[in-house]
């Protein structure tokens, strides 16, 4: 045996990117993703008499709520205002409860990273997972909503994967990042709750945009990412219409950056991960 095959070549330029790795990691360790999925949901529900049908009945509860109180105030011109109002609840709760699920899972259940091996963002992945089969369960009532307000259901209802997509891009992507500063800032996870709660009423879920003054319409809701988003999902489902382009590609856009931005600070910071949770 040479001295070269005795000794091991360290070329630190021939490393992979710690995000590319951590793309392979979680698609080798799927399995593990779709087990959280599991149990996920099967501890939401275990002790529920209604089980997964919470799921169905949360946002058709809230929505019926909404409806009594704002339906004066933001629906007297809105047809089918119960049904506006379901078609953007789902959708931020989808939003809320994904992003809030990936800090939790992350500074809670951290401690599975001291004992084994695992990709660091399963816990975010497996948190959009939830989320996604907890959002297409809520496609069910919203629409019942619309066939009992007289809302046509139109075929552009199969263009909504599309938007789907987009938000589970931009849940995953700010979830990995709110999760970052978490782990350093555990304070963050409870102050995030507040901020949550303001976004909603800054978003156009129980209002339309149209009746804001101009002002507010240019520098709070297109400033707002959950505006286009929004936009893009109620487009096919609750207007009946095919997004046009640009909202296509702004919601898009948004959505990939973020996940990109998330999805690279969260991995450069994961090593560190294991020593403060």
């Amino acid at each position: 045996m040479n001295k070269a095959d005795q000794f091991a070549v360290y070329d630190s330029a021939q490393q992979r990117s710690t995000a590319l790795e951590e793309i392979r990691a979680i698609f080798q360790y799927r399995y593990l993703v779709v087990q959280f999925v599991r149990r996920d949901l099967l501890t939401r529900y275990k002790r529920s008499v209604l089980g997964v049908a919470w799921t169905m009945l949360n946002p058709l509860g809230t929505m019926i709520i909404l409806t009594i109180v704002f339906s004066h105030v933001f629906g007297a011109n809105k047809e089918g205002y119960a049904a506006y109002v379901l078609s953007g609840l789902v959708a931020w709760n989808f939003f809320a409860q994904t992003t809030n699920a990936a800090i939790i899972h992350l500074v809670w259940g951290g401690s599975l990273l001291r004992r084994i091996y695992m990709p660091r963002t399963a816990f975010a992945v497996s948190a959009t997972g939830t989320g996604l089969v907890n959002l297409v369960l809520s496609l069910v009532p919203l629409l019942l909503v619309m066939l009992v307000t007289g809302v046509p259901i139109k075929s552009t209802i199969f263009l909504i994967p599309v938007p789907m997509l987009f938000l589970a891009m931009f849940a995953l992507g700010l979830g990995l990042l709110i999760s970052t500063i978490a782990i350093y800032f555990a304070d963050i996870a409870e102050m995030y709750q507040i901020v949550l709660t303001a976004w909603m009423y800054l978003s156009p879920v129980i209002y339309s945009y149209e009746i804001l003054p101009e002002p507010y319409r240019s520098w709070i809701m297109r400033l707002n990412p959950m505006y286009y988003l929004l936009t893009l999902f109620r487009a096919p489902v609750y207007s009946g219409q095919v997004p046009d382009w640009s909202e296509v590609l702004v919601a898009g856009g948004i959505s990939f950056v973020t996940l990109l931005v998330g999805w690279l600070v969260f991995t450069g910071k994961a090593d560190e991960f294991a020593y403060r949770v």
